[in-house]
């Protein structure tokens, strides 16, 4: 890896199908404003940040027990095409902030597996928008994608692949509200510098290929707070999903992710997933895929 990186599912009744799938363009209410900050050095290490997480999730009306892996990383990623720059041939590049979040459990016999990337500029007076998010999802039932790409202007391309009929394959286009998939990447770069009061967000794409919502943004509520002397938390409310997203971090740079909650009704019943940080470290892992590498995943609690 060149020098530069170092700068879904069944429905909530089994297997059943989905409703039918809608979008929006509506514009934002108001929009949030541009983000600042640069990342520190630790980001400049040669390393990726690796943080493993007790995870509950909520599926099916109960809690499961699984695991949550975060991978952080920078690296310079084409603006244009939209993938991470391999030959540096392309001068449309820009330096960007790597999100993998990869979540595992299980529903009685068989099991799930999601995982979702994110592509956040580091400098946003010059890119103010997530570039690119993607989402898969895993379990015995079948399989879901979903991608946007942002288009430079006011609108981010979405694509979605389902097995589920009523969803099949569909692209449109979404107004470029605010992503709470950019979350976890927003606070890492500037961690007090998140939008706060009303306006439009899209939820994240894992929970809507889980619940079968809607494609688009939503009216929500958003507050930083400081319950603690070392800790900040960030939530966001959306009242017509009856959901409630909050993510704890540390209140000074590198700004940490703690953990984090999502409430939302399921199979009739409120029900929280939490994820708590258990392990974390910084890996060259791109560079450890020997045999004998794998005795590092203990270091991690991997499973």
């Amino acid at each position: 890896m060149r020098t530069a990186l170092f700068l879904l599912t069944c429905t909530l009744v089994a297997c059943s199908s989905p409703r039918p799938l809608t979008t929006s363009t509506a514009p934002a209410d108001a929009p949030p404003a541009l983000f600042g900050g640069e990342l520190p050095t630790y980001w400049y290490q040669g390393t990726a940040e690796l943080s493993t997480y007790r995870l509950q999730q909520a599926r099916y009306g109960e809690l499961r027990d699984g695991q949550a892996v975060l991978i952080q990383v920078t690296e310079d990623f084409l603006t244009d095409e939209q993938v991470k720059n391999d030959t540096y041939e392309n001068p449309r590049s820009a330096p960007v902030l790597k999100t993998n979040l990869i979540k595992r459990f299980t529903t009685g016999l068989y099991d799930y597996s999601i995982m979702s990337s994110v592509f956040t500029p580091t400098n946003a007076a010059a890119q103010p928008r997530t570039l690119k998010v993607t989402t898969s999802s895993q379990d015995w039932c079948g399989q879901s994608f979903t991608q946007l790409n942002y288009d430079r202007g006011a609108s981010y391309n979405m694509q979605l692949r389902s097995y589920f009929e009523r969803e099949g394959d569909v692209a449109t286009s979404l107004a470029a509200d605010f992503l709470e998939d950019e979350v976890f990447n927003r606070i890492r770069i500037a961690g007090e510098a998140l939008p706060e009061g009303t306006f439009r967000v899209l939820p994240p794409t894992s929970y809507l290929l889980l619940t079968h919502r809607d494609y688009h943004a939503y009216t929500a509520e958003a507050r930083l707070e400081a319950p603690e002397e070392t800790t900040r938390t960030y939530t966001i409310d959306y009242p017509e999903l009856e959901r409630r997203f909050t993510v704890t971090f540390d209140r000074a740079a590198p700004y940490v992710i703690r953990g984090w909650t999502e409430t939302y009704p399921d199979r009739g019943e409120l029900l929280t997933t939490t994820a708590t940080l258990e392990a974390q470290n910084q890996q060259a892992y791109w560079q450890l895929n020997a045999v004998k590498d794998a005795a590092l995943r203990s270091e991690l609690g991997l499973r």
